[in-house]
């Protein structure tokens, strides 16, 4: 005799073993490699020690400022 199946679970294993392929896929297209994370985190380092060392003593910037002083449009 055959074995019952039940046809939503087939077809949900089948949707999810297809994802999962096509997410292995995508890692291995989009994804980057310790070394390349890391070189790239240095280097944003670098460019906010770079722009914090340009930055003029008392400056504030749009993001500095506290959220009570913040400019509004009720001109």
């Amino acid at each position: 005799m055959a074995e019952i199946v039940n046809l939503n679970q087939v077809r949900k294993a089948k949707a999810r073993r297809r994802k999962e392929a096509e997410a292995s896929a995508n890692r291995t297209k989009y994804g980057r490699t310790k070394a390349e994370r890391q070189r790239r985190e240095q280097e944003q380092a670098r460019e906010r020690r770079v722009q914090d060392a340009h930055k003029l003593e008392g400056e504030e910037t749009p993001s500095d400022r506290p959220p009570d002083r913040q400019p509004t449009d009720d001109a």
